[in-house]
């Protein structure tokens, strides 16, 4: 993942806010209780400061169907205000970006990675030919808000700020103009939202199985590895890049790693690092992307491990020993939609 000099968000200037580390230390990792922000994010209304975040707009009038032609998502016929995930893939279908985005009916809206956007607008800018559209990064002059829970806020308070909204299962994220920003969490605040981190927040992606760009993949990544199938990938719309990569695996074969969740033992006092490698016996199996500690799972991880290794296997990684909990079943690919189905139909009925 690059690296970034963008400005702090608003957090940090919060009294109690403690900095978040690499790719996060523009924003406050937590205020002091991590797991009590975890419980607002969960049960109650909490607002993350993301805006490490890059931000692009894209204008003109064929920016849809030229997006559509460009990744992996069906954006040609995107309504007005739908919010969606897409991958930018290389020829071979490795994931080279991850894209969350929302059209407003003038402009399309695409967040991304901290230090991604002058590539993604690079390769955007390198596609542009003849058509009417204008990708430009606007990271300096705009920020992501992230919002989650169970308890409602008022939509104008969600929305008062934003330049655009995008709602998804996992949270509303608002892209709020910098100079804004610290109102906009104030705002929220008001109306009842508790101030929460990264630590918080990462320690509900990870458990809720949601790979991060960067973090839990890596150059070799392919859509199917990271359960992204689902969420970022139309498997019936029109040609793009890569996309013979995720037809060979949907329709013959089978990626050949796959996404865990890992279970570290919650004896040990320590967290393994980013890329730690992972072992099945004596053999190397993956590695870890993400770690946190979770307020009621305990310490957790995303790894990426060979498709091969038995799902019931207890790996090792740092020295902790892990029990895996299946995100990517082996049978992903080859036509094994209903082999998919069925193991988690067995899940359920546990």
């Amino acid at each position: 993942m690059t690296s970034t000099d963008g400005p702090n968000g608003p957090s940090l200037a919060i009294p109690g806010s403690v900095a978040a580390s690499f790719p996060d230390a523009a924003v406050a990792a937590h205020y002091g209780d991590p797991f009590a922000e975890q419980r607002a994010l969960a049960h109650a209304r909490g607002v993350v400061d993301r805006s490490n975040r890059d931000v692009l707009r894209i204008g003109g009038a064929d920016r849809l169907s030229w997006l559509n032609s460009l990744s992996t998502q069906k954006l040609d016929d995107l309504a007005p205000g739908a919010a969606v995930q897409s991958l930018v893939l290389s020829p071979h279908g490795h994931v080279e970006h991850h894209l969350s985005l929302v059209d407003d009916g003038a402009w399309t809206w695409v967040h991304v990675e901290p230090g991604e956007a002058a590539a993604l607008a690079g390769f955007l800018e390198s596609m542009r030919f003849m058509l009417r559209v204008s990708p430009e990064d606007v990271s300096a002059g705009y920020g992501v808000l992230t919002v989650m829970g169970q308890e409602a806020i008022p939509d104008q308070a969600v929305h008062a700020d934003a330049a655009a909204v995008q709602s998804f299962s996992f949270g509303t994220d608002m892209i709020v103009p910098r100079d804004r920003l610290a109102a906009a969490m104030a705002d929220l605040r008001e109306h009842g939202a508790e101030y929460a981190g990264m630590w918080a927040h990462e320690a509900l992606r990870i458990a809720g199985h949601r790979a991060r760009f960067g973090t839990d993949t890596d150059h070799r990544t392919i859509p199917h590895e990271a359960g992204w199938v689902e969420p970022a990938v139309h498997l019936d719309k029109g040609c793009y890049r890569g996309q013979e990569t995720v037809a060979r695996v949907e329709n013959l074969g089978h990626p050949p790693r796959r996404l865990v969740m890992l279970h570290l033992d919650g004896g040990e006092d320590r967290l393994p690092a980013h890329g730690e490698p992972v072992l099945h016996g004596d053999s190397a199996a993956g590695f870890v992307g993400s770690a946190a500690r979770h307020y009621e799972l305990g310490p957790i991880a995303l790894a990426m491990v060979k498709r091969t290794v038995p799902v019931t296997a207890t790996l090792v990684t740092a020295g902790i020993s892990a029990a895996q909990e299946v995100i990517v079943p082996p049978e992903v690919g080859a036509k094994a939609r209903s082999a998919v189905d069925q193991w988690r139909d067995g899940r359920r009925t546990r």
